[in-house]
């Protein structure tokens, strides 16, 4: 098993961070929100020569999740996550759109595989944990792998921040509950990228976070 690595492509005029992780050995891996902008993702994959086995959706809003069905028709792979409570978002995608006056490149998903919490996904030998941590959007999930004390947060934590809740579906309490008694629990020393700017470390975010300060 080879080192697990991530390559981060900013996508959409909301500045998301898809992100690829992948094994530095045998060049496996996934593609994470692909949200739009898919000849950027697809070029970054083949130039790097990594085979994709799946893509992972972290929740379903239209910076994350607005481009995955077009990748899945460019790579053949299925779209797996985020838990079911998103379905109305992602019903509703191509919607989004044009309120935001986006056009073309987005189309409405649904997942080959809906994900629950304590569920395991993984690509050639690296394996996640699946937590189900809502607020941001009522099916965020985000992907825990304990071997690299590393996760995938998507919108629930940012450095020096955490999502808005102020979305269709979004509930602040129910935000700093998952951040609470799902990500910080981990330890300290779990370093996490998320869905928009720098990634950090649990710790650093529990000490320093204005939103999480004696958490």
């Amino acid at each position: 098993m080879g080192q697990l690595k991530a390559l981060i492509i900013p996508v959409t005029l909301f500045q998301q961070n898809c992100t690829i992780l992948f094994d530095d050995e045998d060049k496996t891996g996934v593609v994470i929100d692909p949200g739009g902008d898919v000849d950027q993702i697809l070029e970054a994959v083949r130039s790097n020569g990594i085979t994709i086995e799946a893509i992972w959706l972290t929740h379903g809003h239209i910076d994350h999740a607005g481009g995955a069905l077009d990748l899945k028709d460019a790579l053949g792979v299925e779209i797996i996550g985020s838990h079911e409570a998103d379905k109305f978002l992602l019903d509703n995608l191509e919607l989004v759109a044009q309120k935001y006056g986006i056009s073309g490149g987005v189309r409405n998903v649904t997942p080959d595989r809906w994900l629950q919490d304590g569920d395991r996904v993984s690509f050639g030998s690296h394996v996640f944990e699946v937590l189900h941590c809502p607020g941001h959007a009522p099916g965020h999930v985000i992907y825990f792998n304990r071997d690299a004390k590393f996760a995938h947060v998507g919108d629930v934590l940012f450095h020096g921040s955490i999502g808005r809740t102020d979305l269709p579906g979004g509930d602040h309490a129910a935000l700093l509950r998952s951040i609470r008694e799902k990500l910080l629990p981990l330890g300290d020393d779990i370093g996490f990228i998320c869905g928009h700017g720098p990634g950090g470390r649990f710790g650093e975010e529990r000490r320093t976070n204005p939103f999480l300060i004696g958490e």
